[in-house]
């Protein structure tokens, strides 16, 4: 199991890697909805992606689908790092 949680800056740096975008308002906004943000499923599939080979965690599919806001993801993400299992 990982130590490392990942943080809210981790997150956009690879939200960008994974799909680009100008990201001027991603950390200021974390809980406003991805799709306000202009990111779609296919983003959080490829951060998801990035995240799991990064982090040595396999990501449920609910934390993909269940999160809309970034602080949501960064959330599910980190009681995957600590638990094991997916909120």
């Amino acid at each position: 199991m990982a130590d490392r949680q990942l943080t809210m800056e981790e997150f956009q740096s690879i939200m960008f890697a994974a799909v680009g975008g100008d990201g001027a308002n991603f950390v200021a906004d974390t809980e406003q909805e991805f799709e306000d943000l202009g990111y779609d499923s296919l983003a959080l599939l490829e951060a998801g992606g990035r995240i799991e080979r990064e982090y040595g965690i396999s990501l449920d599919d609910s934390v993909l689908t269940g999160s809309t806001t970034p602080q949501s993801f960064v959330d599910a993400v980190n009681q995957v790092i600590s638990t094991g299992t997916a909120a």
